[in-house]
């Protein structure tokens, strides 16, 4: 039985997982979660799996992928969070595998769509995909992730992108002021698309308006947001604003209604740029907790207001990627493939 080496490594945690290649799609053996900053290096932690972990009494994996957090050039990565310089070549030779391919963690999932099963996805928009064309992921978390897929006569090619960078546009006076508020409360000379459309985005977006009432009475999210915005660990400003939406508090909603529209006009403009008319998923932590709003009309009125081109989006298919341990099952993807 062919075995494949899945990672999904990230600044604070690692998730090394073994993969079966015999079936249509790669199936789960076995998974050790690690916490990074326990490990001076990758390379010591991949052999721990393999010969004294979860791995131990498996066959030796004939491919392995590493999605990890932080740009990769020429077979190199330097992690974000991490003091790790990974180099394939080095990490296939310390844990003795036949190869090692390192991939943005975000671009990987580019690898995984073929795959995903429907347990993995829900429906956003309906839409009639073309095979030919070009595919975009979307992923509000932390930040903004931003990938495109291009069908080649080999399979998917995945492109990583930096697009959640680039200039925020308001498209109403509300989100002009929002702009200026997050420019000057944060102290930017710019406000880049990540800094609204993300969940942080939608903490600011909610920090913003609770600031829009001073003077006024207290409101339930003030504690919440005095503590997030204090660097408390134990504060989710995004998770609490999402639970008051749904209880139907009024500055809650607004918020949230703000932030989608956000996401919407985002999609829309990437699949423009792409024409992605092979599908969008979105993904990130947002897309399965959210799902409800992302599927309203205020995210798909957005996505569709583009004038002229309007027609252009319509057909395209959007789906949410609803399963949390797609990064792995996506670099499990990958290394099947490059079994050839």
């Amino acid at each position: 039985m062919a075995t494949l080496l899945a990672g999904d490594i990230g600044g604070t945690k690692t998730l090394l997982s073994l993969y079966s290649a015999s079936g249509s799609h790669p199936e789960l053996l076995v998974q050790e979660r690690y916490a990074s900053a326990d490990w001076n290096d990758l390379g010591p932690m991949v052999i721990h799996f393999l010969q004294d972990g979860p791995g131990q009494g498996h066959p030796r994996p004939e491919a392995a992928c590493l999605a990890v957090a932080g740009p990769v050039q020429g077979g190199r990565a330097q992690l974000t969070n991490l003091p790790w310089l990974l180099d394939e070549a080095a990490l296939a030779q310390a844990c003795g595998l036949a190869s090692v391919e390192l991939v943005n963690d975000f671009a990987v999932l580019i690898y995984g769509l073929p795959h995903l099963q429907p347990p993995q996805l829900a429906q956003v928009r309906a839409g009639e995909a073309v095979g030919s064309a070009p595919l975009l992921v979307l992923g509000a978390g932390t930040g903004l992730g931003v990938a495109f897929g291009i069908p080649t006569a080999t399979g998917l090619q995945a492109v990583a992108s930096e697009a959640a960078h680039g200039e925020f546009a308001p498209r109403s006076a509300a989100e002009w002021e929002l702009r200026e508020w997050l420019r000057q409360d944060l102290g930017l000379d710019r406000v880049s698309i990540e800094r609204v459309v993300s969940g942080t985005g939608l903490g600011h977006v909610a920090r913003w308006l609770l600031a829009c009432r001073s003077g006024e009475a207290s409101h339930p999210l003030d504690s919440e947001a005095r503590r997030w915005e204090a660097g408390d660990s134990g504060a989710d400003l995004p998770a609490a604003v999402a639970g008051a939406a749904a209880g139907g508090d009024p500055l809650a909603r607004e918020a949230l209604d703000l932030w989608l529209g956000a996401y919407g006009a985002v999609a829309g403009d990437l699949a423009l740029a792409c024409l992605s008319r092979g599908g969008i998923w979105l993904a990130g932590g947002t897309a399965a907790k959210l799902l409800n709003g992302l599927r309203s009309r205020t995210f798909s009125q957005a996505f569709l207001a583009k004038g002229r081109l309007a027609s252009t989006l319509g057909g395209i298919p959007i789906r949410a990627i609803t399963d949390p341990a797609v990064g792995s099952f996506s670099a499990a993807c990958r290394a099947r493939a490059l079994l050839g």
